[in-house]
């Protein structure tokens, strides 16, 4: 699965449900994960980039409804409320406070599909218009199917495996994530990156890049994502997905 694919979250405590979510997500090319407790959500939070966050109401004895207050008030994310209950207050209750859609059980796979889908595009839009979150952070950078986890600080492959990256390299990665298509001079890298103390000496840029070259290109020596634009600097070629 290229990590580039929204990542969904199933947050429900029936099991079988989150079998079906996970097999039928996953064959329409979303990258899920599926826990059953508020405080794996948690977790899963911490350690990953969602996209959108499916979660039933019942949840063995916790607050499904404060559990979406809390990620409406924390964070950014998209928010589908799943729900046995048929009560119409219940499902304003959770449009109002917390949700960005609300399905009741029963429901098809396709109508769940169509409205991550639709949820999904909203936020997207609104993104595009209002790109600043609540606390101004970002929460991550994709581009050519690589993610960038700010939080977690780690880099994942299109294979959706873990690339190893050193301070430096992290921090150079994330100021060329930061000015896309632009040239950016060793003097503004330095900068940018934060490579000061003993690597202060302009060809500390050009090892830098040469690493970080060597884990995210497919072929170093003809790279396509970090140009070398000679006498200025350098510029990152990639088409840059900001989340917030």
């Amino acid at each position: 699965m290229n990590s580039a694919a929204p990542h969904i979250l199933v947050v429900d405590d029936d099991p079988a449900l989150r079998e079906l979510m996970y097999s039928y997500l996953t064959e329409n090319e979303f990258q899920v994960t599926t826990v059953a407790t508020g405080q794996e959500m948690r977790s899963v939070l911490q350690e990953h980039v969602i996209d959108l966050v499916l979660l039933d109401l019942r949840l063995g004895g916790e607050d499904g409804m404060q559990l979406a207050r809390q990620l409406r008030e924390q964070t950014r994310l998209p928010v589908i409320i799943v729900s046995g209950k048929q009560d119409e207050a219940d499902r304003v209750m959770g449009l109002e406070i917390a949700a960005d859609d609300y399905v009741t059980k029963p429901f098809s796979n396709r109508e769940m599909l169509a409205r991550i889908r639709a949820v999904l595009r909203r936020t997207r839009e609104q993104q595009d218009v209002t790109p600043v979150s609540r606390d101004g952070k970002r929460r991550a950078y994709r581009f050519a199917g690589w993610e960038l986890n700010l939080l977690a600080r780690r880099l994942k492959s299109p294979e959706g495996q873990r690339v190893e990256l050193s301070n430096g390299e992290f921090n150079l990665l994330l100021a060329l994530c930061e000015q896309p298509q632009r040239v950016l001079t060793r003097d503004q890298l330095l900068e940018l990156s934060r490579l000061h103390g003993a690597e202060v000496y302009d060809r500390s840029i050009d090892v830098q890049i040469l690493r970080l070259r060597r884990k995210i290109e497919v072929d170093a020596s003809a790279p396509t994502l970090i140009r070398t634009e000679r006498g200025a600097g350098y510029v990152f070629e990639a088409q840059v997905q900001v989340l917030h």
